[in-house]
């Protein structure tokens, strides 16, 4: 039978009172929190929105945003992260969560933010919503005797970071993430941890600098147990913006061999579109660990205002529709010229624009999938004549994250 949903319902933010119901309910999702820690109360975290739907007065869903910039086609693109989503056993199925997404999202648009994203238990879950798999955030093993005989070069020096250096390493880690789509840019305030915070969460942050002193890389470390064969190092950031720094780093690791067996490498996307794992030589390592990562464009408007924003499309002007969003807040029809987006009304029947599914525009705004892919797949209709704008809309930047929420 299908949860009872006849009782009355209330979706509203979580408050510090609701902790109780919250802490209850998340533990039955994803397990109890370890020993001697507490999930901090609903409501009291910066940046993070927490929301619930009640029904007969029980706490029976739960979900929060999460306020972040992530970066896009080279600006910030104010982002909801969806994370913490949890429904009681007894009230799947009863659509709370459409009553959630709607309010939450809803909320997200007042403050701006654009796009959302999301890392899915279960993607079958959220594509109704709109959301769809734009890339993973993976764990990586290398074995650490592979990075010993890597050649290094000598104008390339090591250090260890102190926090007089973490401007310089935020700024490597800007200078790469500008050029992706998908990172965080770690800053604003869901990122209100100081520089002496951020550095006391490693055992290292070994920086790579050029002959001139600057840091052209970095590689925040955490050293795992045990000194023999089963033991590791997990690698947060490995990031350059200089090519000689990554085999410096790569190699500073192999120097570990004798007391590691492995390196645990974050990373994300395929081998090919990871510069740092360009540059290993004898084994480029193996997918341990992967957490897939969806997209939703909410705004559509605005998000694709700052894909055009910085003049790719000065002389062009193509009209588009969207059909098929459950929120109700995508479909319509769109005017893209110059160096803006605009909704200009309903979705025209008959398929006289090209007319894209909720899914099929997330994966097109982050150019992991062409529109005639997009088109075998049943999420893209209608005139093909224009389908190379609409591949351009990616600007050849490979999907990557380097956070998870």
């Amino acid at each position: 039978m299908p949860p009872e949903t006849s009782l009355p319902h209330q979706t509203r933010p979580l408050t510090p009172e609701d902790a109780a119901q919250s802490h209850a309910l998340g533990a039955e999702a994803f397990g109890p929190y370890p020993a001697g820690q507490t999930a901090p109360a609903p409501g009291t975290s910066a940046g993070k929105h927490d929301w619930g739907t009640f029904v007969g007065g029980r706490l029976a869903a739960r979900m929060a945003t999460r306020s972040y910039g992530s970066w896009w086609h080279g600006v910030e693109v104010p982002t909801s992260g969806i994370a913490s989503v949890a429904v009681s056993p007894e009230a799947r199925g009863g659509g709370l969560l459409t009553e959630l997404f709607r309010a939450a999202l809803a909320e997200a648009r007042e403050r701006g933010e654009t796009l959302s994203t999301l890392y899915p238990t279960a993607p079958g879950i959220y594509r109704k919503f709109g959301y769809e798999l734009v890339g993973s955030y993976d764990l990586v093993t290398v074995p650490t005797l592979s990075l010993r005989g890597l050649a290094a070069s000598p104008e390339i020096a090591l250090r260890r970071a102190e926090v007089a250096d973490m401007p310089a390493v935020r700024a490597v880690y800007d200078a790469w993430a500008s050029r992706q789509h998908g990172p965080l840019t770690r800053r604003g305030e869901s990122f209100t941890e100081t520089d002496e915070e951020v550095l006391r969460e490693f055992t290292g942050v070994t920086l790579a600098t050029d002959p001139s002193g600057s840091v052209v890389g970095y590689a925040s470390w955490e050293r795992g147990p045990g000194y023999d064969s089963a033991s590791w190092i997990r690698v947060l950031d490995l990031l350059a913006v200089d090519p000689r720094a990554y085999p410096a780093l790569w190699r500073f690791f192999g120097g570990f061999a004798s007391v590691t067996g492995e390196i645990r490498f974050r990373t994300s996307g395929a081998v090919g579109t990871d510069e740092a794992r360009l540059h290993l030589t004898t084994d480029v390592g193996r997918v341990v660990d992967s957490r897939p990562y969806m997209l939703r464009v909410d705004d559509v408007a605005a998000a694709f205002t700052v894909a055009v924003a910085d003049g790719r499309f000065a002389d062009v002007r193509r009209e588009f529709a969207v059909v098929g969003d459950l929120l109700g807040v995508q479909d319509g029809s769109y005017r893209l010229e110059g160096d803006g987006c605009v909704r200009t009304g309903a979705a025209p029947e008959g398929g006289d624009l090209p007319t894209f599914a909720p899914r099929g525009l997330a994966l097109s705004y982050a150019g992991v999938q062409s529109a005639a892919n997009l088109r075998q797949l049943g999420l893209l209709h209608g005139p093909a004549d224009h389908d190379a704008v609409f591949d351009g809309w990616s600007g050849g930047a490979p999907v990557h994250v380097r956070d998870y929420f």
